[in-house]
């Protein structure tokens, strides 16, 4: 009696006393590159969101839709500082002119930006 899995084509390898189905990603989700938010949503889901994780596995989609929310908080992430930078007069003359503020100014600008894509984009 073949299993689901062998019956849609799947194979096993045997390893000792146990079967290890070959498994491999789909040819357009083979070479995916995942950046640092892709990665942070794949940890949440796996640990948050079980069954969405397992489906969009099961179904050869989590890869691309990793890579979706990678290029979506990305985005949003440049706005954001891009936006925030304007509001607060943080320019290439303060760069100049007072580095250590620039820097200081900066990464507090980035703390903000990643929180907010945090809580709306990657822990949602």
């Amino acid at each position: 009696m073949k299993s689901s899995f062998e019956q849609n084509g799947g194979t096993y390898r045997q390893v000792g006393d146990f079967k290890i189905p070959n498994l491999t990603l789909p040819p357009e989700e083979a070479n995916i590159r995942l950046g640092k938010w892709g990665m942070l949503h794949k940890d949440y889901l796996r640990k948050h969101k079980k069954v969405a994780f397992t489906t969009l596995l099961a179904e050869g989609k989590l890869w691309q839709y990793l890579s979706d929310i990678n290029t979506q908080a990305q985005n949003m992430f440049d706005t954001l500082v891009e936006q925030m930078k304007v509001a607060e007069v943080v320019t290439e003359q303060l760069k100049e002119e007072n580095h250590l503020e620039w820097i200081h100014r900066m990464q507090n600008i980035e703390a903000r930006a990643r929180t907010i894509v945090n809580a709306e984009v990657i822990f949602s």
